[in-house]
């Protein structure tokens, strides 16, 4: 079966860093074209530095990183899924915008979420220093 590109497929260290090419390539067209994308980073700095400054346990500092992580990895689904679905039909389609909502509405359970656990985390270190 012939693949979608067309090309041979690569092995080794080329198709590796081909690969981090193209994903590269796909961050900087999400910040470029995603407002929330923008968002999630200056958040994720933003708990960076509260992590740093409030000098969190290895535990809660592996739970932020996996929630910056997580947080970023479902919006740039999201933003996959609506690119897609755009690719596909400009017109307005009831499937369409179950797609697009659907893929909206994790996203924002997941940030709704990842809030409250560095809510959880970063409060009772707040109190602390009161």
């Amino acid at each position: 079966m012939a693949s979608l590109d067309r090309k041979e497929k690569q092995f080794g260290f080329k198709r590796i860093f081909s690969s981090i090419k193209n994903s590269w390539n796909g961050l900087k067209a999400a910040y470029k074209n995603e407002q929330s994308v923008y968002i999630h980073l200056v958040c994720s700095i933003i708990l960076l530095v509260l992590s740093f400054l409030l000098e969190i346990s290895l535990t809660q500092w592996l739970i932020i990183i996996a929630i910056i992580g997580l947080t970023l990895v479902v919006e740039l689904l999201n933003t996959a899924i609506e690119s897609t679905v755009d690719l596909v039909t400009e017109e307005f389609h009831p499937l369409a915008k179950v797609a697009k909502d659907t893929a909206s509405a994790a996203e924002f359970v997941l940030t709704l979420t990842s809030a409250l656990i560095a809510l959880m985390i970063f409060i009772p270190k707040i109190m602390e220093l009161l």
